[in-house]
């Protein structure tokens, strides 16, 4: 049972920072993995008629890459649930505000994943897509991939303002080193660069990337690990539970 907001629980907060630290490990892998190995291995930047044609020789490379993206916005409630008990009593308002920035984030990425089934469809050769000629078929499902990694954009503005938030309560926490801290709002302001670049200048995006996402990985990567294998401090956060409690 998940402690109410003035009780102390009765679970270790380690227990919940190495759980929520391997599910934020599955993200990162999943993530990479989708976009490294699935996504980068059958879109061909500029082409529809070659995407169209990797697509329909490997649709079910691209459905695991789908499920896998689905596991890892899984895992998202997983880590949001560590999150609260490890940060409520540094600042419950704060931690609160933060999750709902990050279920936001959430529910546009799980919605865009209709973005990348189109694209099966359309690639089926169904009776139902004879009225629609073989380059339209190709430009329409190029088309719904292109806006996948935009609506992937507007889900991480949401991420960077919540990563901006998580940074902040980790500074104040103590029982978490503050490096960690600034480097996930370090991270923050790289997803919020990146995201509205893509939107405002396109350009400029493509410049920053994958570059810009360096750091983001850097610091996502540190906390996970940070949290499976060292945990908070302990006799710090009980302190602090123990006041915010009364």
């Amino acid at each position: 049972m998940e402690p109410m907001p003035h009780q102390l629980p009765t679970t270790s907060p380690n227990t919940y920072a190495r759980i929520g630290g391997i599910a934020y490990l599955i993200i990162i892998v999943a993530g990479f993995l989708g976009e490294m190995f699935v996504r980068s291995s059958i879109v061909v930047s500029g082409d529809a008629a070659a995407t169209a044609r990797n697509l329909a020789a490997s649709p079910t490379l691209w459905r695991l890459g789908i499920a896998g993206d689905l596991l890892m916005h899984v895992c998202d409630i997983i880590v949001l649930l560590t999150y609260f008990v490890i940060f409520w009593p540094v600042n419950r308002k704060l931690i609160v505000f933060a999750i709902m920035l990050n279920l936001i984030q959430t529910a546009v990425l799980v919605a865009n994943k209709l973005n990348l089934l189109m694209p099966l469809f359309l690639t089926s050769n169904d009776e139902y897509l004879t009225p629609f000629s073989l380059q339209q078929l190709h430009t329409l499902s190029y088309l719904f991939i292109k806006a996948h990694s935009y609506g992937f954009g507007i889900g991480l503005i949401f991420f960077g303002c919540a990563l901006l938030v998580y940074g902040y309560l980790i500074r104040k926490s103590v029982f978490l080193p503050g490096a960690l801290g600034i480097g996930l709002q370090i991270a923050g302001v790289c997803y919020l660069v990146n995201s509205f670049a893509l939107i405002l200048a396109p350009k400029i995006a493509q410049l920053l990337f994958p570059a810009i996402l360096l750091p983001p990985l850097i610091a996502e990567l540190s906390l996970c690990l940070w949290l499976i294998f060292k945990g908070v401090d302990v006799a710090i956060w009980k302190e602090k539970a123990a006041v915010s409690s009364i």
